[in-house]
């Protein structure tokens, strides 16, 4: 498994292509091989990779705007091709889609695209947040329990978010082995608290039990790239990514 960078949690320093580059530049220079591609601005493929090139960085998932993904399902599988990305993502569900009254269209807005993806040999990748682990009046059923029943695992993986599972109060390493299939990219992200409230954390100066997590991935065995991301950072969002990454280093992840 190889250690990325998640570009959302430089958004704010990834907007101009000058930015890019520097960001890009420092995020090499702390030992990352790969990054996810994710609020950035607006940039042309072909030189996104070539900056990507340059500094050794591979590109392995992107979150694309689900509508472009529904409406220019090959120009966006195009795009991928440029990038060398292999992973297609969306942030998560769409707020039309969240209620149990319209959650059945998602799978209708989505199974031929995902299709058209996985027949160009790539892979359609949902990121969960914690809301998919509330039961919603469907049979009973979670959202996420549904998402795995609409599309196989060759027409949708799950990019799995350690820090939403925890805050939906589930336990990590038993949805790791049943989403396991579907696992080949992982956002690693801790939780500590402030009083009541539930904060982000760079991994391992947290309160998530991460040498257990870890070790349910390996066993897993289908995660591909282990991905930092850090939503919201309490100082400079760089010096996150090097803790982050110095931790998981010691573990011998690179």
């Amino acid at each position: 498994m190889l250690l990325g960078a998640q570009l959302y949690t430089v958004k704010k320093y990834i907007q101009t292509e000058k930015d890019i580059r520097f960001t890009l530049k420092e995020i090499a220079g702390m030992g990352y091989t790969t990054v996810q591609v994710s609020g950035i601005g607006k940039i042309a493929p072909e030189l996104l990779r070539e900056i990507c090139d340059e500094l050794s960085l591979k590109i392995v998932l992107t979150h694309t705007d689900n509508q472009r993904i529904i409406n220019e399902t090959e120009q966006v599988i195009h795009e991928h091709e440029i990038l060398g990305c292999d992973y297609i993502g969306i942030g998560g569900m769409p707020e039309k889609y969240r209620s149990a009254t319209w959650y059945d269209h998602f799978a209708l807005d989505f199974k031929e695209p995902a299709k058209k993806i996985a027949n160009a040999g790539k892979l359609f990748m949902y990121h969960n947040h914690n809301f998919e682990f509330r039961k919603m009046g469907m049979g009973n059923k979670r959202m996420i329990e549904r998402l795995v029943e609409d599309f196989t695992p060759e027409e949708m993986g799950i990019t799995f978010d350690t820090y939403w599972v925890q805050a939906a109060g589930g336990d990590i390493c038993q949805w790791i082995e049943i989403l396991k299939d579907r696992i080949h990219c992982v956002h690693l992200k801790d939780m500590t608290v402030n009083g009541f409230e539930l904060e982000m954390a760079p991994v391992m100066e947290g309160n998530i039990n991460f040498k257990e997590v870890l070790k349910a991935i390996e066993k897993a065995n289908n995660t591909k790239y282990l991905i930092v991301e850090q939503d919201i950072c309490k100082g400079s969002p760089f010096d996150c990514l090097q803790t982050s990454y110095n931790n998981l280093a010691k573990l011998g992840y690179k």
